[in-house]
């Protein structure tokens, strides 16, 4: 299975994949079809995962997984048989790393080795892809920007293995950052003047990618998500994990106030912005870099009450929702999708995977 970096080829005529975005809380699937100049969404579906079935990124329950894939695909629609998946976390290593000027040829013959200095895997382990980001050479520069991305082959083998068992084929395996990326790009454009921060909460994990204009200057995944408020709700109000997530929702329960719940969400969500300003403090010490000038945000856990405002009054940065149907087509009705913004909030990853296709770069 080759391992993937993002698509800048965003509307190149190949057979579409459906974008599989397999979270802890539940997997959705995205599959587009060319549209004039854009896209339209031609099906759409999210199914639940039940709990502790992914933990962390590891699948720990594949039938489990297997079943609620199964389910989505047999249900909603999607003709397309082949699968662009992603990971994130702990099995996946970005970097941006400067080599001596090279020729391509040079660079793949050489890759494998220059990369076993930043990768603290075995280098049999893992699957490796690079681009270049900068080629170097100009201005008398001796060195240039490689971006190398390194992913566990075991979990990538857990991930195509699952969706083998509900009869479909992965033939993509990307990054959450990257896809993200691609869905950004695809419905807001590139803008090099600004440095971007895409942010997207899922229920375990938060991603990080900074962007300016198309290239991905850092990237981090935070291990928390929107899990976390759901834990602390109901560690704090002796409540189930079901009635806990209804609270965190906003949803009401008998005996319980919103206020109780939002002071608990407010706690969580300081211990979510002290990592995300260890995250940015990271950034500006390693890229040089001293500004953010806007936050793009997405993901379930992004919907917590004042989770947004919070996040803009911490780091100044005017917050925005990322819509990854801004400029995609998406028909709510016919696709039987009852809540669209639930549905937008949570689609980004599953977009920008939707948007690959075999052998891009």
């Amino acid at each position: 299975m080759p391992f993937s970096l993002p698509s800048f080829s965003l509307f190149r005529r190949q057979r579409p994949l459906v974008g599989l975005d397999i979270g802890s809380s539940a997997v959705k699937a995205v599959e587009l079809k060319p549209a004039g100049k854009g896209f339209k969404v031609a099906a759409f579906a999210s199914e639940p995962v039940p709990p502790d079935a992914i933990v962390d990124g590891a699948i720990i329950d594949g039938t489990a997984v297997a079943e609620a894939i199964r389910r989505l695909f047999d249900t909603h629609g999607f003709k397309a048989r082949e699968v662009a998946a992603s990971l994130s976390g702990n099995a996946v290593i970005v970097k941006k790393i400067a080599l001596p000027v090279m020729t391509a040829q040079e660079l793949a013959e050489s890759i494998h080795w220059e990369a076993e200095q930043y990768i603290p895997f075995d280098i049999q382990d893992v699957n490796l892809d690079y681009q270049v980001l900068d080629p170097g050479g100009a201005d008398g520069k001796g060195n240039m920007e490689v971006l190398l991305v390194a992913a566990k082959k075991d979990k990538i083998a857990d991930y195509t293995g699952v969706i083998a068992q509900a009869g479909r084929t992965a033939v993509v395996v990307d990054v959450d950052a990257f896809a993200l990326q691609n869905t950004f790009e695809l419905n807001y454009g590139l803008d090099a003047s600004l440095v971007t921060v895409l942010l997207n909460a899922g229920a375990s994990a938060t991603n990080v990618n900074i962007v300016v204009g198309e290239q991905s200057i850092f990237t981090r995944d935070i291990s928390l998500g929107g899990n976390a408020y759901t834990e602390a709700v109901q560690r704090e109000l002796n409540l189930s994990f079901e009635a806990a997530e209804q609270a965190k929702r906003g949803q009401p329960l008998e005996g319980v106030s919103f206020e109780d719940v939002r002071l608990v969400l407010r706690a969580t969500t300081e211990n979510v912005l002290l990592e995300i300003q260890k995250t940015f403090d990271f950034f500006r010490t390693t890229t040089g870099y001293d500004r953010i000038d806007r936050v793009m945000l997405c993901g379930g856990g992004s919907r917590v009450d004042g989770f947004a405002e919070a996040l803009h009054e911490r780091f100044g940065a005017p917050v925005e929702t990322l819509n990854p149907f801004k400029t995609v087509e998406l028909d709510a009705a016919r696709l039987r999708i009852e809540q669209p913004g639930e549905a937008a909030a949570t689609a980004a990853v599953a977009v920008g995977l939707a948007m690959r296709r075999v052998g891009d770069r």
